[in-house]
């Protein structure tokens, strides 16, 4: 029998769930939710990849988002001890995993 990726194949393991096949993006982080950075992607501004991995946002690196702006740009993250704050389509750059909190 297989399994589709992304589905535990027992009960005890909490390393996988649906949501891990899902791609996610910091941009789609909600306020007071807590991830761990996979990795930073801009196929066309290599820069804002060297920036964002400057401000912190390097891989296993965890990032909470603390809150938004009232019309839900931009958005003000914790990552590595220090607030850093990010357009929305700055932070879709960033694909992360989702950890407990």
């Amino acid at each position: 029998m297989t399994v589709p990726s992304g589905v535990c194949e027992e009960a005890g393991d909490r390393g996988a769930s649906v949501m891990d096949a899902v791609p996610r993006t910091l941009a789609n982080l909600l306020p007071g939710a807590r991830a761990a950075v996979a990795r930073v992607v801009a196929d066309t501004a290599p820069a804002v990849v060297r920036r964002l991995h400057d401000l912190g946002f390097t891989p296993g690196a965890v990032v909470e988002a603390v809150r938004r702006a009232p019309l839900r740009d931009p958005v003000l993250y914790r990552v590595k001890d220090y607030e850093v704050c990010l357009r929305r389509a700055q932070a879709a750059y960033v694909h992360i995993v989702e950890v407990e909190r």
